[in-house]
């Protein structure tokens, strides 16, 4: 049996019967871990929020289509990922759709989708303060003051986490590599 401390094995598969007290104690006992997951993905609280939200209906409409009880917790986060990247590239098309010139063919409508893709692939694999600077900072356009106050950082500090995001996005998508992992210090 696997211990995720707020759902035993009993209570997933009773959820997954349809059981409404068990669902009810699945999808509140899941919500804190979920919240803090999407936290650390996605670019702003309030996107956060939104997709651990988005993620929580999943779990209650879809338990049921779980294959092993002991899966719960990887499938939650691959939805609360997901749901991340959708917001991300939500926030990227509709930046991008300002723009007045007409697409010249459907084949450079998909290349136009697929590099929006991977720059949104890229910002969501940058470490969690990096990434809230730059699309604060560069996608919403916020002054480096607002952003530091927000984050709770320095300006200095702001700055430094902002060139190094810039950085690791620029070589990420001139190599095709994902930025390294983040440092725990």
């Amino acid at each position: 049996m696997v211990d995720r401390g707020w759902a035993s094995e009993q209570l997933i598969e009773a959820a997954q019967g349809g059981d409404p007290e068990s669902l009810a104690a699945v999808v509140h006992g899941a919500h804190p871990h979920v919240l803090r997951f999407a936290g650390h993905l996605c670019a702003s609280p309030q996107d956060a929020e939104d997709a651990a939200q988005e993620a929580l209906i999943v779990l209650y409409r879809k338990i049921g289509t779980l294959r092993a009880s002991a899966a719960l917790a990887s499938w939650m986060f691959r939805v609360v990922r997901h749901e991340c990247l959708r917001r991300a590239r939500r926030l990227f098309d509709r930046y991008d759709d300002t723009g007045d010139d007409p697409v010249a063919s459907a084949e450079d409508e998909v290349l136009r989708r697929l590099e929006a893709e991977r720059v949104a692939e890229a910002i969501g694999a940058l470490p969690d303060v990096q990434r809230r600077v730059l699309i604060m900072r560069d996608v919403l356009g916020h002054p480096g003051r607002t952003v530091a106050e927000a984050l709770g950082l320095s300006t200095p500090a702001m700055k430094s986490h902002l060139h190094r995001a810039r950085t690791a996005l620029r070589l990420s998508l001139r190599d095709g590599v994902a930025p390294p992992p983040a440092d725990p210090s």
